[in-house]
């Protein structure tokens, strides 16, 4: 049976990526009339999807959301349902279960797999799964409750333990339990990501949505040496936020589902008063340097450790405060948040009326003070928010709060101060009293900082939520109009240049009509180069990306004359520890899967030219190969990665003696005759020849090698120009307006583009018309000093950009004058200048617009042999500075 393979268009639109639904179709009615308009619709929309997650605000009734879903569910499938949930909050699902839901009982808390019939649903705690007590997998659906206590994509304990259990991943331990995963996954947290993004691509892990590494590679600039820094692709932030819409629901008041804003009535969440309180630290408590001199100031940039130490040495200023601050009002409830166990002691010596809740109590001991206090028979409550930050509604009697420390942990923060900032709250205000100490400015504005991210966060899903509801297909349609790009040709005497999807723009050659093919082809997974889904680079793994290859490579043969060559330049991959999961660096043999590639579509291999490159640059890009690193470990550094140009050659027509159709011939040198005469090289004559004439034998020498060196010399596309100082753009514009026929509205691009970078100086004329005469003096300006190390940090895309010489060596090896040279990924069309540049028909197709648009300025400057600006013009211009 022949795979039919799908259609350009099809395939293209399959690169969409959106959750997929695999729930049940339900209708309204189906629905627990007792629930609020709001969570009747999360209801639905959960149980459609099957595998989602539910990002609500606090106090949005999270609880009987997540035990009507999980009802629901039961009706169409049977057997039994589980929630698993943190510490205190069983007695919420209890309470509206019964009381809101109207279910004769509530259900039942177990510890183990015993304990549950063969029907019903079920509450555990997070402790109970993570040691091993209660197999997941033994329910048909599974609702995790304040899920962000899975955060840290594979560091925690508990997040190791549930991705082996809910998707049958072994984690990076190996903690496999099987092929068996749990069917229906639901999770519930009002503070998805508050840290990082890291933590939703945690969620659609456990949701089965999406892989994480996978996730980080198709959305994120990555720092190699650190996997979970995450940068988001500006082109990417759309597509990105969609994406999660498409899993997961955001939603901060009921209007937002629901388009009414009737229905926000008693969801109007009361004003935070946040007092920060700064407590003098001890410097002579400071601790010394590496070097055992005596510091004179406490850090105010601490780490961990640091952080540590000064709570310590601050423990009794800072319960000094704490006492002070609840003497304002001794009647008021309050809740008392702290981190240290000595900070529980001192509050249990100090107030003996307040409970406190602790690891080692018993477990129906911590759940009745908690009980107790939110009903109003406890005025004071004592606790860690890493332990009874979460899930609790204590909001009824109490509307005041007081940090005795700060820490690191914004989820923990941001948890613990909603259990009493919630819809219900009955105070017209809340206040947060938070105590720090002056080494701990660092410790509050990374937690404000992250406080604002959360917030954006929030905002941007609540506006998509609203801008296309809960409509799947809206969000796709959005993302299909992104597929190809409307085809612009630009031609000249000797080049043809057109910005398209090359698969769409390769049928268009006449067959057998291309004399070489020389291009570096994108990077699988590695790189978007444009916005676009047609951009091969936009591909979740190596398998899609040579999937797209297939489409364009047959036409790549077919166009290519007989005997011909197709000159393929690539380099592999460097995969980080943290993707590869072992922890080191490992090594992609990309140019392997491209060999078998080509020959499956019937290019014979002929050989590889090995590019060598520089160690020390690679290092600085990869920190792999360091000489500290060697020292430490000779085992783990590698060997730095070079380049590759692999050949490849279409078949001739005619077999038997191997020729081109059209050979590629060179004349050989000329000789020098005792007369003084010349005539054509003959190999049995020992004449010299004459220097740079034909084909010398020393060329041929150097060519047929299958080593060579790169001097690294390319174009330069607008953005890298644009990353460089002011001094350094005005002198390269300099030469260039000099020497180039002068075009008004190509300059006055590039000046808006440096506009809105925030390049374009408001003081004086960066980019000045030149003269060339010396009565007009246009070189004097007055310019900061160009910073040496900026051109070093820009990063170009492409992983090995087309050189000038390696082109120039290909082009006059394996074509004749005359030739069409095509470059079907032609970025800034290198390829084609070169070609114009030796006496060829450069031609070259581009999908991104802006690499196209300098590309078609290089191609024109060639052809009248005007200056263009090169990478070593840049480098030459930051000498001179």
């Amino acid at each position: 049976m022949q795979f039919e393979r799908l259609s350009y268009e099809e395939f293209l639109k399959s690169k969409v990526r959106l959750a997929a639904s695999d729930g049940f179709t339900i209708s309204d009615d189906e629905v627990n009339p007792a629930l609020k308009p709001h969570n009747r619709l999360m209801v639905k929309w959960l149980v459609e999807g099957g595998r989602r997650a539910c990002f609500a605000s606090f106090g949005l009734h999270k609880t009987v959301t997540q035990l009507e879903t999980l009802r629901i569910v039961l009706t169409r499938t049977g057997g039994r349902a589980l929630i698993v949930a943190p510490l205190g909050v069983r007695q919420e699902f209890a309470r509206d279960a019964v009381e809101i839901l109207g279910w004769d009982a509530p259900p039942k808390f177990i510890r183990s797999i015993e304990e549950a019939g063969e029907t019903g649903i079920y509450i555990t705690n997070y402790e109970t799964i993570r040691e091993g007590k209660l197999d997941p997998r033994k329910f048909v659906a599974v609702s995790l409750d304040e899920a962000s206590i899975l955060r840290g994509s594979g560091g925690s304990k508990t997040f190791r333990e549930f991705m082996a259990y809910l998707t049958g991943d072994a984690g990076p331990n190996g903690n496999r339990r099987g092929t068996e995963v749990v069917e229906y996954i639901f999770i519930a947290t009002a503070t998805p990501a508050p840290n990082d993004y890291i933590e939703l691509l945690c969620y659609a892990a456990i949701l089965r949505i999406m892989d994480i590494s996978q996730a980080k590679t198709r959305f994120f600039k990555r720092d190699s040496t650190k996997a979970d820094v995450l940068t988001l692709h500006q082109h990417k932030e759309e597509e990105f936020w969609l994406w999660v819409a498409s899993w997961a629901l955001f939603v901060n008041r009921p209007s937002d589902l629901t388009g009414n804003a009737n229905d926000d009535e008693g969801y109007i969440m009361p004003p935070l008063d946040v007092r920060w309180h700064e407590i003098p630290s001890d410097h002579t408590k400071a601790g010394t340097e590496k070097n055992g001199q005596f510091k004179m100031y406490a850090e105010t940039a601490i780490g961990l450790q640091g952080a540590a130490t000064e709570k310590r040495n601050s423990l009794n200023a800072r319960v000094n405060k704490m006492l002070e601050l609840r003497n304002e009002d001794l009647s008021a409830h309050r809740i008392i948040w702290h981190d240290l166990e000595k900070e529980r002691n001192e509050i249990e010596k100090l107030l003996p009326e307040c409970k406190t809740v602790f690891g080692s109590q018993p477990l129906d001991i911590r759940e009745s003070i908690i009980r107790d206090f939110s009903t109003g028979n406890l005025q004071e409550l004592a606790g860690k928010p890493s332990m009874i930050g979460s899930g609790t509604n204590l909001q009824k009697y109490c509307a005041w709060s007081i940090y005795l420390g700060i820490g690191f942990k914004f989820n923990d923060f941001i948890q613990s101060l909603h259990r009493t900032l919630r819809f219900g709250q009955v105070s017209k205000s809340v206040r947060a009293d938070i105590i720090y100490t002056e080494a701990e400015r660092k410790v509050r504005k990374d937690l404000e900082r992250k406080w604002t991210q959360h917030n954006k966060m929030v905002e941007k899903m609540i506006e998509i939520n609203k801008k296309y509801g809960l409509s799947q297909a809206a969000m796709a349609q959005i993302l299909t109009r992104k597929m190809g790009v409307e085809r612009v040709e630009i031609k000249g005497e000797k080049y043809q240049i057109v910005n398209n999807d090359n698969v769409k723009e390769l049928p268009r050659f006449e067959t057998n009509s291309i004399g070489l093919i020389i291009t570096s082809i994108p990077f699988a997974t590695q790189y978007e180069y444009s916005p676009n889904y047609a951009d091969y680079g936009h591909t979740e793994n190596t398998r899609e990306f040579f999937e797209q290859m297939d489409y364009s490579t047959p036409e790549a043969f077919r166009v290519l004359m007989p005997g011909r060559i197709a000159a393929i330049h690539v380099k592999d991959r460097i995969i980080p520890g943290g993707l590869s999961g072992l922890g080191f660096q490992t090594v992609y043999p990309f140019h392997l899967d491209v060999i078998q590639h080509y020959t499956k579509h019937g290019f014979a291999y002929i050989g590889m030219k090995t590019i060598v490159t520089d160690v020390v640059r690679e290092n600085a890009q990869t920190y792999r190969l360091g000489w500290t690193e060697q020292c430490k470990d000779g085992s783990k550094m590698g060997v730095g990665m070079p380049e590759y140009l692999l050949l490849f050659r279409k078949p001739p027509s005619d077999t038997s003696n191997a020729y081109a159709d059209i050979p590629v011939f060179k004349d050989k040198p000329l000789q020098q005759m005792a007369d003084g005469s010349t005539r054509k090289f003959v190999d049995k004559t020992k004449e010299p020849i004459v220097p740079g004439t034909g084909y010398s034998r020393a060329r041929w020498q150097f060519d047929a090698h299958g080593f060579t060196r790169s001097s690294g010399d390319r174009l330069m596309s607008s953005s890298e120009i644009a990353r460089l100082e002011p001094d350094a753009i005005f002198k390269l514009f300099r030469d260039y307006s000099l020497n180039t026929t002068w075009n008004f509205e190509h300059i006055v691009k590039i000046a808006e583009s440096l506009e809105v970078i925030g390049k374009l100086p408001p003081g004086f004329m960066l980019l000045q018309p030149q003269s060339w005469t010396d009565e007009v003096w246009t070189d004097i300006t007055r310019m900061m000093t160009l910073n040496a190390s900026q051109w070093s940090q820009g990063k170009e895309m492409h992983l090995c950009p087309m050189q000038f010489d390696t082109a120039d060596r290909v082009i006059l090896q394996m074509s004749n004058p005359g030739d069409k040279v095509l470059d079907y990924f032609g970025g800034l069309m290198t390829v084609a200048v070169r070609a114009i540049k030796h006496g060829r028909y450069g031609i070259g197709v581009e999908l991104n617009p802006e690499y196209f648009t300098d590309g078609a300025h290089y191609c024109k400057a060639e052809e009248h042999k005007a200056s263009i600006p090169s990478l070593f013009d840049v480098l030459e211009v930051e000498g001179a500075a």
